[in-house]
């Protein structure tokens, strides 16, 4: 493991430029925040989808540099880059702009960026999660009482609906309610609080887990122009409409039996023509190829596949449950495949992959 030694060279610098700069830092709860809003900010705080997660940055690199390097891309609404006690950073911030569509251009334009150590800098979307599931609650809890506690614990709440299932054959019943709140901040307040605010009332554990339900804006796809504070940053051609629409919303579907599949690999792919994207050839062609193709042309950034075993079928064919996450784009692509293992040339992993991105070329035409 490499060693990273705390460095006061970089220490001094960041102290010199916050001193010519005036920039106001304060640091709470293991981070170090710029903005929130800045000085001069107008209007509300901004919406969802409008943060992005930055990582793989140097220990020994602070807001000296990455500050006006986000900048570059438009104004910040706020910076926080998160802090352990030796006073190196821990390798990943967060920065807010001022909408969705200044993040999106934030992710193009510095997702895979090279800093002067050589490391390449990761920029995804952040999650933004403002809902809270709480479970095992008591059964005769009711709406109004849970509202009293939460209200108790933070401000925020915007939502609660509470529900009762009944769970396995012998009647047993289990309370679970989901709340919605107007920031993460609050629903973040409220999480630290509450399980032990109902064993101390009720006597009883509760679970409590975050749920994220966050669609990105309608305006993503409407980039605005934006100052360049920093003449390293080029501006880069936004990506055809479709990449990111906001009805590109892919959602999980259940896993069904391998036999309800309606074909298996190797079958001709469809073709692709909306709005101009290349059309796919045969099952010659190499769909993954094209996949990677398409993000780097169009700046996305390169796409990163997962996939675990869902069912078997009697026939041979194997159905596993896929997540394609592409850094450009406002949500992972999800959905099902069904591949026979065994298949003359080609590994399982390659026939995964193949097949995964036929299907995602297939969902980014379809969005």
């Amino acid at each position: 493991m490499k060693c990273e030694i705390f460095s006061p060279k970089r220490v001094k610098a960041l102290e010199d430029w916050l001193m010519k700069t005036g920039v106001r830092l304060t640091q709470v709860n293991g981070q170090r925040k710029y903005g929130g809003p800045p000085p001069g900010w107008t209007g509300p705080p901004p919406g969802s989808g409008s943060e992005v997660f930055i990582s793989d940055i140097p220990r020994d690199l602070y807001e000296d540099y990455l500050i006006p390097l986000f900048q570059s891309v438009g104004q910040l609404y706020e910076f926080r880059l998160m802090m352990n006690f030796s006073g190196q950073n821990r390798g990943f911030a967060y920065a807010k702009y001022g909408d969705s569509a200044v993040a999106a251009s934030a992710i193009r334009q510095l997702h895979r960026f090279r800093l002067p150590s050589g490391t390449l800098l990761v920029v995804r979307r952040s999650t933004d999660k403002r809902q809270l599931l709480l479970g095992d609650l008591p059964h005769s809890l009711v709406r109004e009482e849970l509202l009293d506690i939460l209200n108790g614990l933070s401000d925020g709440v915007q939502a609660v609906t509470i529900r009762t299932m009944q769970v396995g054959t012998l009647g047993d019943k289990k309370t679970s309610a989901l709340v919605q709140y107007s920031s993460h901040h609050a629903a973040s307040m409220a999480k630290k609080e509450v399980m032990q605010v109902f064993k101390k009332r009720y006597g009883t554990p509760i679970t409590v887990k975050w749920m994220c339900f966050s669609r990105p804006e309608e305006d993503v796809q409407k980039e605005r122009p934006v100052a360049q504070t920093t003449p390293k940053m080029n501006p880069r051609p936004p990506p055809p409409s479709f990449f990111l629409s906001s009805r590109f919303q892919p959602h999980p579907v259940p896993c069904p039996a391998a036999q309800s599949f309606p074909r298996a690999v190797g079958s001709p792919l469809v073709c692709l023509h909306k709005q101009g994207s290349p059309a796919v050839g045969g099952p010659q062609r190499n769909a993954d190829l094209l996949l990677r193709r398409l993000c780097e042309t169009c700046n996305l950034g390169e796409p990163l596949y997962s996939w675990r075993f869902c069912s078997a079928g009697l026939d041979g064919f194997v159905c596993f449950a896929y997540h394609v996450s592409i850094p450009g784009l406002p949500a992972p692509v999800r959905g099902l495949v069904q591949v026979l293992p065994g298949a003359p040339g080609h590994s399982l992993e390659q026939e995964l992959r193949r097949s995964i991105a036929e299907r995602v070329l297939q969902t980014l035409a379809d969005a």
